[in-house]
Formats: structure tokens, C-alpha cells, sequence
């Protein structure tokens, strides 16, 4: 005879799971936040600047990713010193033109 299934144990155990991964989730992007030093920002400025990344075109995806590789290559305070360069109110285009200048120089 065959073995029957617990579906409501498995159904826990996956809902269990969840949970963990996300509250781990939820650990990591603080540590991200407080290493990269946005900790500094209010909320409400961060969640500003997050909004605004997550609708920024791919060119400034692409040159926040080059950053983003850097710091976590243990190179963070340049890459936090050259978002903080871009910070100051230039449009996506500028930033993207400084980025870009700005790489030639570090490589």
C-alpha cells in the first residue's frame, strides 16, 4: 500500500521556508544599506532614491551596476564617492555622461 502524503506538513514546511528566506532577505538589505552608508539618508530619502532607480533607464542601471561591483570588490569608497558625485541634482543623461567619464579615469 502505498504511503499517503501530508500535504498540510508540506504546505508548512514550504511556508516555513519562506519566511525564512525572506526575513534573511529583509537582514541582508539592511546590512547593504548601513554598509553603503545610506543609513545616513531619512527613509523617506531612501525610498525616494529607490523609487527612482527602480525607473531609471538601462545606461544608468548599467553604470550603478559597475559601481555596485566595486564597492563589493572593496573599492566602496570610491563607488560611494562617485553616487555621491551624482547626486547633486543632474538629470539622467548628466550622470550618465559623468559615469562614464569618470570610468575612463579609474581604469
Amino acid at each position: 500500500m502505498r504511503k499517503l502524503r501530508d500535504y498540510d506538513a508540506e504546505l508548512q514546511a514550504l511556508t516555513d521556508k519562506a519566511k525564512t528566506l525572506k526575513t534573511k532577505k529583509q537582514g541582508q538589505l539592511g546590512e547593504l544599506v548601513i554598509a553603503c552608508g545610506a543609513d545616513a539618508l531619512s527613509i523617506e530619502q531612501l525610498a525616494g532614491a529607490l523609487l527612482e532607480a527602480v525607473g531609471a533607464d538601462v545606461s544608468m542601471k548599467e553604470a550603478w551596476r559597475k559601481s555596485g561591483a566595486a564597492f563589493f570588490r572593496g573599492d566602496g569608497a570610491h563607488a560611494r564617492k562617485g553616487t555621491r558625485s551624482n547626486a547633486g541634482g543632474a538629470s539622467a543623461s548628466d550622470a550618465g555622461a559623468q559615469s562614464r567619464s569618470g570610468e575612463t579615469g579609474a581604469a
